[in-house]
């Protein structure tokens, strides 16, 4: 996975095909950028990624497809993600999903520090549900934080998991 600079970055299956890219040409400060568009590995935008401007924990929507234009906010809008609260760390977040009737609960929890990629996104049973981790196989090369290892268990929703990736990345560095 390609990650940091103002390109944007890439997600390749286990077989080194394109699965997710997001292409970021924005030189403005992150909660300034305005949306960021998802992509599958065909160019279809599959979430809008926007931020909650004035939000003290970095709280970003995320809407299913191009931003919604064909219908209203509320019928595209499927998560939100924001920030733990200032006391816990700043390297962990929580996604709302809006299937979900109780708010006050995350769906799912960052845990572990995401800026040393390692860590790990937790459901609401505690279950593991998508693995961070450096990338390990060429001992020889160390390679940057700009590449690392994702690993989506069994039945989950990639597109959910990639978004939310993109998100710790806006939220935490």
């Amino acid at each position: 996975m390609g990650f940091h600079g103002t390109d944007g970055f890439s997600i390749y299956d286990g077989m080194g095909r394109s699965s997710f890219r997001l292409d970021n040409y924005s030189r403005k400060r992150k909660c300034f950028a305005g949306d960021l568009l998802l992509m599958d590995g065909n160019g279809k935008a599959v979430v809008t990624l926007r931020p909650q401007i004035l939000s003290m924990q970095d709280r970003w929507s995320g809407l299913r497809g191009e931003d919604g234009r064909e219908t209203d906010f509320r019928s595209t809008h499927v998560f939100d993600t924001r920030r733990r609260p200032v006391l816990q760390s700043c390297d962990e977040a929580e996604v709302l999903m809006d299937s979900t009737p109780d708010h006050k609960l995350p769906d799912f929890r960052t845990e572990g520090c995401f800026r040393r990629r390692n860590c790990k996104i937790m459901n609401r049973n505690d279950d593991e549900v998508t693995r961070i981790s450096r990338n390990k196989e060429n001992k020889s090369v160390a390679p940057g934080d700009d590449v690392f290892n994702l690993i989506i268990q069994p039945n989950m929703e990639t597109e959910l998991m990639a978004a939310f990736l993109v998100l710790m990345d806006r939220i935490c560095t």
